[in-house]
């Protein structure tokens, strides 16, 4: 069973062996000093000393260290009482307040038995300290049987402060071998506030970090949709590069779900594989499964395949087994293969890909088009100052009901800087956009087939102003960088093309800047525009560091645009206005925030604002805000803060104003003691239109153990920024002091 100790406290044993063996050298080093009878005798300098107050030899073999005596070298210590030592045999005798201190670790008793020549030997009733995670343990007896293989009887481990073993790790035997870098334990048990919940007769682990088979914490949870649940996880380390994990998850309502994941890694390819089934999902009265591929292979000289490949057996499927919004959410799954080639300064690439569309009864969504196949090519080289470029791509489109059709895209431009400074810049970019169209089934529209070229200039500019500004007694450089863009596309029409992939594109800072207003290639929008924006940041004259970003922008057309999708063409020729400000207002807060609004019908269409507090690690709220006219207006608040004592609550809630209901309710306790830490969170999520999902997280953390329990650490992280692990935070533990 893999609920193993931090590898620390097995690598003390490796140094208490290095210690042993440094003190044979460190003890015959000083007592040729002492007691050489050779007065020409040459003596080697080295940082190994042994002191003590009485330091006698007796029969001339052997040598006696009596109060406080001290064996030091190269940062290791040993001290005791007394110590006896036996030239001819090269055994030390150790007895009161025995103690060995290196690397911050340290392990002490009442008696050491050591024989330095074969590192064989005993100890009693040894206590040891780990200073990297503060841990500590004891045990009746170590027993040495060589510098490479040990064994502990009766052991106890904890990560917990000297005088609280709130949770212990016992075992009764323990077997460390060092050539195998495995270590075993017969009988563990972990125990927490006296009562024992983890057991196995028999378990074995890897001292390092390298990766061991074995079970890994089981996982219990409770859902609406399955019932209380427990997931009992078993890793199997099949190879260096190669693994899997087989996770069984009960569910009491539905039955067992047998999730398995299986990973490979070699040097020309690598993937991931995920085969789940739940027979007779006692729900459903069906069985339901899941499969998932993706794998990535370099066939050499450029030349590389990809696989991405996804399928569940019904609709629901994620709706009703999955365990967070992530996984709910999903619509289409993508199925793909793409053979491509890279040769520096041009590409291609082959791909076939189809979708599985996972459909909500009461949200049907449309169906995507398949690419069987999609070949596309791309070329950029510089030639002089230019930048010349291609791209292009024939696809077939593949659709059950609509129109199906081919189209071929050919696109070759060409850039040149009039002017590059790092203060100021003018580019222009000539391009040619050449689609032809061969339509196939489902024609009800009677749509022929069709050839579009359009021409497409643009000019990119812009210049960066800087100056030195103090403000609240702090030196600063603020920027003002105004940028200009102007694009001219001719109008063509284009109502009896076929829509394939095309859709409009949001209206950002990112797509003011770009050509074309739609994604995709079967709409070009017509254009004769200018688009003005003003950016002004303000920097750390130190550190250059953003502190603050303002920027403004609209896009002006000396004529109104004609092409549209679907809708008569009424872009007006004054776009709507943008504003954005973000940065991090004080050294707590942090603001992110845009607008768009329409100066033509003087109203807003967009508006996010969102607001982080965070005045320390632990302590964080989230305020945030989306609105978009007619469609969207949601209220999002989260927060991780201390409540009284080691008690924290963490909290999120995503509130849907225009349909009324909660999207997302997170409501959670955190308990953190010194060496422990207890989660309790219940989350409810929409999952579809009318269906939503509970679920309850119980965890037991014990530090640098083992965790119990479900699992919420990533959705906490997902749901609530700025989310901190309470046992991640600096734990202010003083070094306890074993001798």
């Amino acid at each position: 069973m893999r609920f193993c100790p931090n590898s620390a406290v097995f690598s003390l044993l490796c140094t208490f062996a290095a210690t042993a063996h440094a003190g044979e050298d460190a003890l015959k080093l000083q007592l040729d000093r002492a007691f050489t009878k050779s007065p020409g005798s040459q003596q080697e300098e080295t940082p190994v000393f042994i002191s003590a107050q009485q330091i006698e030899s007796k029969d001339g073999n052997q040598i006696e260290a009596l109060g406080a005596a001290e064996l030091r070298k190269r940062g290791q210590a040993i001290t005791a009482d007394r110590m006896l030592y036996l030239q001819d045999s090269k055994e030390v005798s150790a007895d009161g307040a025995v103690h060995i201190e290196q690397d911050n670790n340290q392990i002490s008793g009442p008696h050491l038995e050591l024989n330095l020549g074969s590192n064989t030997g005993d100890m009693e009733r040894p206590e040891f300290y780990l200073g990297d995670n503060h841990a500590r343990g004891t045990a009746d007896k170590l027993h040495m049987a060589g510098r490479q293989n040990y064994a502990l009887h009766n052991v106890s481990y904890t990560t917990c402060p000297a005088g609280q073993d709130d949770w212990l790790l016992k075992m009764r035997e323990l077997e460390i071998d060092r050539n195998s870098q495995i270590g075993t334990a017969h009988h563990a048990r972990v125990e927490f506030m006296g009562v024992p919940f983890l057991y196995t007769p028999w378990m074995d682990f890897a001292l390092g970090n390298q990766r061991k088979s074995g079970f890994l914490g089981p996982v219990f949870g409770s859902t609406v949709q399955g019932g209380s649940e427990v997931t009992l996880p078993y890793y199997w380390n099949i190879a260096p590069n190669r693994d899997a994990t087989l996770a069984p998850r009960i569910m009491f309502k539905r039955g067992l779900l047998l999730n398995n994941e299986f990973r490979y890694l070699e040097p020309s390819y690598s993937g991931e594989a995920h085969y789940d089934v739940l027979p007779g999902d006692r729900l459903a009265n069906r069985t339901r499964s899941r499969m998932a591929l993706t794998h990535a292979q370099n066939l050499g000289g450029g030349l590389g395949g990809a696989l991405n490949l996804n399928r569940v057996s019904d609709d629901a499927y994620f709706r009703d087994l999955g365990d967070a919004v992530s996984s709910t959410s999903q619509t289409n799954l993508v199925r793909e293969g793409v053979l491509s080639y890279s040769n520096g300064w041009w590409n291609a690439a082959a791909r076939v890909q189809s979708f599985q569309t996972l459909q909500d009864p009461a949200a049907p969504v449309a169906v995507p088009y398949r690419r069987l196949p999609q070949i596309s090519l791309g070329a950029q080289r510089p030639l002089a100052r230019a930048s010349v470029s291609f791209s292009g791509e024939l696809v077939d489109f593949r659709h059950p009901t609509s129109i199906n059709g081919q189209r071929l895209v050919l696109h070759p431009s060409a850039s040149y800087p009039l002017l590059a400074d790092p203060a100021y810049f003018v580019t222009p970019r000539l391009g040619l956009h050449h689609t032809r169209y061969s339509m196939g089934a489902n024609n009800a529209a009677g749509l022929p087939d069709a050839v579009r070229t359009v021409p497409i200039l643009s000019v990119d500019s812009g210049v960066i102003f800087e100056r030195d500004w103090g403000l609240l007694g702090q030196d600063f450089v603020q920027t003002l960088e105004p940028r200009a863009y102007y694009v001219r596309i001719p109008y063509r029409d284009q109502d009896r093309l076929p829509n394939f992939d095309a859709a409009l594109a949001d209206f950002s800072f990112a797509q003011m800047f770009t050509e074309n207003r739609f994604f995709g290639s079967d709409r070009i929008g017509d254009a004769d525009q200018v688009t003005l924006a003003l950016t002004s940041r303000l920097l750390e004259q130190g550190s250059g560091a953003e502190r603050l970003r303002v920027a403004v922008g609209q896009r002006f057309s000396a004529k109104t645009p004609q092409v549209n999708l679907n809708t008569p063409a009424n872009t007006p020729n004054k776009s709507d206005i943008l504003f954005a400000a973000s940065g991090r207002i004080t050294s707590a807060w942090l603001l992110d925030s845009a607008l768009q609004y329409n100066p033509n019908q003087s109203h807003s269409e967009k508006f996010n604002v969102s607001a982080r507090y965070l005045p320390e690690s632990g302590k964080v709220l989230n305020l945030g805000y989306r609105y978009t006219r007619n469609s969207l207006r949601q209220m999002d608040l989260s927060a991780q803060w201390p409540l009284s004592g080691r008690w924290h609550g963490v909290a999120r809630w995503n509130y849907s104003i225009l349909d009324g209901r909660i999207l997302e309710s997170l409501t959670g306790l955190e308990y953190n003691e010194r060496c422990w830490t207890v989660r309790l969170v219940a989350q409810r999520f929409a999952t579809a239109t009318q269906q939503v999902s509970t679920g309850f997280f119980v965890q037991l953390e014990l530090h640098d153990m083992v965790m119990v329990g479900s699992d919420p650490l990533s959705l906490l992280y997902q749901s609530v920024p700025g989310y901190t692990k309470l046992n991640e935070l600096q734990r202010d533990i003083p070094a306890q002091d074993l001798r």
